[in-house]
């Protein structure tokens, strides 16, 4: 690959790109709107939260007549099965894909890899992934890279900490290096969409790390940085773009870059995306990339609009499911605290704090900035060193706290799911839900921030006598990764009345089941028994 770097000078007159640099470097300030600044949600007395009053809308870029573009033809199949796995008989896939967990569907998927030689990958990456204590590929790094490397397309649902972002990264620098060097003025090889900008950050981090081994640049585009810097280098040229979903539309309407060298897309937590209203932007970006390109998606569920976006924007793709769909990791403990109030909380925490530190990083979850800021200011006075984290923060501000909390100077953070959203720090060893999220995928990413890549963690969360409903779904939720089952908390979740006799007779009804609605014999007698204790 050849690359190139450095402002046009092959034509005299101002152009578009020459003429939105010098407005930018004119007013450095109108780079600065943060179209992607999810608002913090607030809650009613009852615990729903309560929708934002105003929110900007992102127009989708035009539409693009695909017909009209000479594309160059390009190859995006690498794959050549390893001798082992060409002996390996249909019985012993089946056998291997039950071990690891793995639910493979479509035409034709590749047998799974069981090490590293059996991707193919040349010396320089693998040096990488060694010097990067890569030891053997996770479950979907097993499934997913052979698929990505035969250049299908590919559903992937897998829990948090699964080794999904390697699965989509290396073979994509394969891809790349097929292809004939960027011209000056041209876009990008490969766009990663994700939802949040610690995501975008992490995910830009781990293509650094394994695309310098053949010089591949790497440029992180996302609300909240200066749109000034980010368009320069995007007009110096990278093979890879990292981004949020409205930043890269304003950069393409900006013609600060262009989708038109794009044969490899990805979509990372793509249920995110959709929860914080990014859907016509994703598929508004989908359609402006070539058809005939290779897109990768992956989420940790499968709900009815991303299987949707999948049929629309995919092409005879193969699914790989890691585990059940959006089950919470098994890696991770799960404890629920049920308190008589509130109030208990704080000295449930302070009581226990120094004990979690001891054992690692420790996450603390709050749902609004205000009680994130308040509680971050009463450890404060306690003694203890912490970081916070939400929303309104600058980013350079959050990006401090994060490299801090990385570092291990900081061993407590505070934070709300959205500034938390995406975080990878595998020395988080407890996360505390010190106020129950807002519904159960929520809850699923949470704990997520722990347990990651093989390593075990614990989650508390803290309910009151109010989270009846919340305690019906975390019964599931704890079913679902073979947790145990407390007593009070089967006791709380009895007390959504008078919801619990239809859900019983539901569970024992012929015409439901337990996989339609994810109910165990165990959560059904226990409905039975609590209804007729009187």
């Amino acid at each position: 690959m050849g690359f190139f770097g450095g402002i046009r000078d092959d034509i005299e007159e101002e152009d578009d790109q020459e003429a939105y640099f010098r407005y930018m470097a004119e007013n450095p300030t109108a780079g600065l709107t943060q179209e992607e600044d999810e608002e913090e949600v607030d809650y009613d007395s009852d615990g729903n939260p309560i929708a934002p009053t105003t929110k900007k809308i992102i127009l989708p870029l035009p539409p693009i007549d695909h017909s009209e573009i000479d594309y160059p033809p390009f190859e995006k199949n690498f794959y050549i099965e390893h001798e082992e796995l060409s002996s390996l008989t249909e019985a012993g896939v089946v056998e291997l894909r039950k071990k690891l967990n793995l639910k493979v569907s479509g035409a034709v998927p590749p047998k799974p890899a069981t090490s590293f030689a059996h991707f193919g990958f040349d010396e320089q990456l693998m040096h990488q992934i060694r010097k990067s204590e890569y030891t053997q590929p996770t479950p979907i790094q097993c499934q997913g890279v052979p698929i990505a490397l035969g250049g299908r397309d590919m559903i992937g649902i897998a829990k948090t900490g699964s080794g999904k972002t390697a699965a989509f990264i290396w073979p994509m620098l394969v891809h790349i290096m097929d292809q004939k060097e960027l011209e000056q003025g041209e876009g990008p090889i490969a766009v990663i969409v994700c939802p949040t900008r610690e995501l975008c950050q992490q995910i830009h981090s781990e293509c650094k790390r394994f695309g310098k081994v053949y010089g591949l640049r790497s440029v992180a585009v996302y609300g909240g940085g200066s749109m000034w810097e980010q368009a320069k280098a995007l007009q110096e040229g990278a093979e890879i773009v990292v981004c949020t979903p409205g930043r890269l539309i304003d950069h393409v309407k900006k013609k600060a870059t262009s989708l038109q060298r794009v044969t490899y897309l990805v979509f990372d937590e793509a249920d995110r995306m959709f929860d914080m209203g990014f859907e016509y932007q994703v598929r508004s970006i989908a359609s402006h990339v070539r058809p005939d390109r290779q897109t990768l998606l992956f989420s940790a569920t499968f709900r009815k609009k991303i299987e949707k976006l999948a049929r629309d924007i995919l092409v005879d793709p193969i699914r790989v499911v890691q585990g059940d769909i959006g089950e919470a990791n098994e890696d991770v403990t799960q404890i629920v605290e049920v308190l008589q109030s509130g109030q208990e909380k704080w000295g449930w925490l302070t009581r226990r704090l120094v004990e979690f530190t001891s054992a690692g990083s420790v996450l603390v979850f709050v749902t609004k900035k205000t009680n994130c800021e308040e509680l971050a200011t009463n450890l404060n006075q306690e003694g203890y060193s912490l970081g916070l984290l939400h929303g309104d923060m600058d980013q350079s501000e959050r990006n401090k706290v994060i490299a801090d909390f990385k570092k291990k100077n900081l061993p407590v953070l505070v934070a709300t799911d959205v500034a938390a959203r995406g975080l990878d720090i595998p020395s988080i060893r407890t996360v505390v839900n010190y106020d129950v999220a807002r519904d159960i995928d929520t809850h699923t990413h949470r704990i997520g921030r722990t347990g990651r890549a093989g390593e075990k963690g614990v989650a508390y969360t803290l309910l009151t006598t109010k989270d009846t409903s919340f305690a019906g779904d975390l019964v599931r939720n704890l079913e679902g990764a073979n947790q145990s089952v407390s007593k009070d908390l089967m006791d709380l979740a009895m007390q959504t009345s008078p919801d619990s006799w239809s859900y019983a007779l539901k569970c024992f009804s012929p015409a439901f089941n337990a996989a339609n609605f994810n109910c165990s014999l165990f959560w059904g007698v226990s409905v039975f028994s609590s209804l007729f204790s009187w």
